[in-house]
C-alpha cells in the first residue's frame, strides 16, 4: 500500500512561487506515473500536471510555463515548481498515483496542502 505525503503549501503574494513536495511511503514512486491534483473552494478538482514513470510531462494549459513538476527518484520524491502564482491558484493540491496519466481513476492519494495566493 502506498502511502502519500504532500508539503509545500502556504500563503504566498500574487507573482510569487511555492515548492510543493509528494513523498511516499510503501512504495518507489520511480514505478509510478504521479499526478498534481487541485480543488478550489466550490469547484471540482482538476488535473493539473502528471508525470509518467519515464519522466514525460503534461499540464494543464492554464498552469502551462508557470508550473514545473520533477522527480527525485533517488529521495522517493516528486516536486511541483510553482511560480508567477495567481490568486486563481488559491486550492488544496494533492499528489496522486497511477500505473499511468492517462488512468482515469488514480490509486492512491496524499491528504492535500493548502495553497493561498492572496496580497
Amino acid at each position: 500500500q502506498v502511502q502519500l505525503v504532500e508539503s509545500g503549501g502556504g500563503l504566498v503574494q500574487p507573482g510569487g512561487s511555492l515548492r510543493l513536495s509528494c513523498t511516499a511511503s510503501g512504495g518507489a514512486l520511480e514505478y509510478y506515473a504521479i499526478g498534481w491534483f487541485r480543488q478550489a473552494p466550490g469547484k471540482e478538482r482538476e488535473g493539473i500536471s502528471c508525470s509518467e514513470s519515464d519522466s514525460s510531462t503534461r499540464y494543464l494549459d492554464s498552469v502551462k510555463g508557470r508550473f514545473t513538476i520533477s522527480r527525485d527518484n533517488a529521495k522517493n520524491m516528486v516536486y511541483l515548481q510553482m511560480d508567477s502564482l495567481k490568486s486563481e491558484d488559491t486550492a488544496v493540491y494533492y499528489c496522486a498515483a497511477a500505473s499511468t496519466c492517462w488512468q482515469y481513476h488514480f490509486d492512491y492519494w496524499g491528504q492535500g496542502t493548502q495553497v493561498n495566493v492572496s496580497s
